[in-house]
């Protein structure tokens, strides 16, 4: 990894009959740098209503200085480090998730003179996401369509529109960017989805998950659309389904969501992210 100022590294790419679905999660970071450095992490599992934290554990190796400050949204924690040398971090949890599976595309849209704050903001362009610039398209293409049924087409076309390529994007590509060649990956797939929907004036917002069947395995990115007063995750590429994942972070786009910022030149030296369902068995505990 080429050295740079600010080094932002984004999302790339068994059910129980009572309780829901356990989840467990083991993540190891291995970076090195040349000088003292500052690091910014966003890769633990946010404590939600509908994702529940048994346990967890976060070891950041040997660091100069750990604070934690609110993510984006409210939902999760960012974790500044101070590091020298290496960064050798592991993050373990078990999560139960409890949310039930709805039928997006049955849901009415909001009006947008009736959107809180936060969905207010997810109508807007943002940096990977040019919404104002597929206004024109998303008219043409679904304008006979409202709420949950242009979801839903919306949805459609970028399956059927969309070849997933690893390696066929890069830090820099934008949604406008996919749209013309028609290829990326899920950070691509998802920024593509998300400017529809907000040229479709239907809020939406970009989300790092874990998923367990996310090919290969990695921090995934998905998209969060608010239908019918409230926001529903939904993964434009077809690897996870809405009640496997686990939010880590959400943002306008992946620029807000980056699992690992660096003020500081560093170097990749190995990564791992593993996600597995387990019959649930640990009692459940609120963090």
């Amino acid at each position: 990894m080429p050295p740079s100022p600010i080094t932002a590294l984004a999302a790339c790419c068994g059910i129980a009959a009572n309780g829901g679905m356990i989840v467990t999660i083991r993540t190891d970071l291995h970076y090195s740098m040349t000088a003292e450095t500052d690091l910014v992490l966003q890769i633990e599992a946010a404590a939600m209503s509908d994702q529940r934290i048994v346990e967890h554990s976060f070891e950041p190796g040997v660091t100069a200085h750990l604070t934690r400050v609110a993510a984006e949204f409210g939902i999760g924690e960012r974790v500044w480090l101070r590091v020298t040398g290496n960064l050798i971090c592991r993050y373990t949890a078990t999560v139960r998730i409890d949310r039930p599976g709805i039928d997006l595309q049955a849901l009415p849209a909001t009006p947008p003179h009736l959107l809180p704050a936060d969905a207010v903001r997810c109508l807007m362009p943002s940096r990977y996401c040019p919404s104002d610039e597929f206004q024109h398209f998303s008219e043409t293409e679904f304008g006979a369509l409202q709420g949950g049924a242009r979801f839903a087409a919306i949805a459609d076309w970028v399956r059927g529109n969309l070849r997933y390529l690893p390696g066929s994007s890069h830090g820099a590509t934008t949604a406008l960017d996919t749209f013309v060649q028609r290829q990326g990956v899920c950070r691509d797939f998802s920024h593509v989805m998300i400017c529809l929907l907000r040229a479709s004036a239907i809020p939406a917002r970009f989300a790092s998950v874990y998923a367990p069947d996310a090919n290969p395995p990695d921090f995934h990115a998905v998209v969060e659309v608010y239908l019918d007063g409230g926001w529903h995750l939904f993964d434009p590429t077809g690897m996870a389904a809405p009640d496997t994942m686990i939010r880590i972070g959400a943002g306008m786009d992946a620029a807000e969501t980056s699992f690992l910022m660096s003020y500081g030149p560093i170097r990749f030296e190995s990564q791992s992210v593993s996600v597995q369902t387990n019959e649930p068995t640990a009692p459940e505990t609120n963090l």
